[in-house]
């Protein structure tokens, strides 16, 4: 029986051979973001003291539609302003409700590291995000190889992108590279959506130290992230939380500021 992440890694698959025939390679390197310097999200998260990736979706295959008509400009830049160390933003229609188009526009408007977050399975989707404006790209483990991995990773810094390796379980720790600059534990399994913190907890002595540490998912109280942080993490990926305001910026203030007291 095929899985959700089956499903998607097939569409996807689809999406980007299309993409490929309207959109050449050279046609991305004449954008203008091509050829800007990206922001280091790893030493954002190692500088911080919050650490949080403050993330714009609109849905998500769990919960369907979050916020259907959310202004990317206003609440990505609402981000920034509030002190997100990071922002992710989905850049897949189908499941996720966004598109290339919304780092587009929210880029001039944020201060700090921009995330692409889709799943990447094509180089080319690596030119994609540098053409975006974004600095840095999701390879998940669970979708790829190891090998697979590797050579996404090392074309991603050949780009002079930054690399988030997300995974899920022990096994999926091999995947890390010299290419991979953050480690992120997802605390949902993308085969089945089930989710719990627990699995931060699990996997965060058997990380290297060299990867600085992010928890990605579920987390919506301040006392698990200053619990992650005893065992490791720099790095706290939310989005749902803030997402589900009518307010997502003002959600990350509130969220910040009891996070310091």
């Amino acid at each position: 029986m095929s899985t959700i992440l089956d499903k998607i890694l097939a569409s996807k698959a689809i999406e980007v051979a299309e993409r490929k025939l309207s959109v050449s390679i050279r046609d991305l390197e004449s954008k203008p973001f091509f050829a800007r310097k990206s922001l280091s999200l790893k030493q954002s998260l190692s500088d911080s003291e919050t650490g949080i990736i403050s993330e714009f979706k609109r849905k998500s295959p769990s919960l369907g539609w979050i916020q259907e008509d959310a202004d990317v400009m206003k609440i990505t830049s609402g981000y920034s302003a509030a002190g997100a160390s990071g922002i992710s933003i989905l850049t897949d229609l189908h499941y996720f409700g966004g598109t290339p188009q919304d780092i587009i526009a929210a880029r001039p408007f944020i201060t700090c590291p921009v995330l692409r977050k889709d799943f990447v399975i094509d180089e080319y989707q690596l030119y994609e995000a540098k053409a975006m404006g974004a600095d840095v790209v999701l390879l998940i483990a669970a979708a790829l190889t190891a090998k697979q991995t590797f050579e996404l990773a090392r074309k991603a810094h050949e780009l002079g992108l930054e690399v988030l390796l997300e995974v899920h379980n022990a096994d999926e720790i091999r995947h890390a590279n010299d290419y991979t600059d953050m480690l992120g534990v997802n605390n949902r399994n993308l085969k089945t959506f089930e989710q719990s913190i627990q699995v931060s907890f699990d996997l965060a002595g058997l990380i290297p130290d060299q990867f600085v540490k992010v928890s990605e998912s579920g987390i919506s109280k301040a006392q698990t992230v200053q619990e992650l942080r005893k065992v490791g993490y720099k790095g706290f990926l939310m989005g749902e939380n803030f997402m589900k305001e009518a307010n997502p910026a003002e959600a990350l203030t509130g969220f910040i500021a009891e996070l310091n007291n």
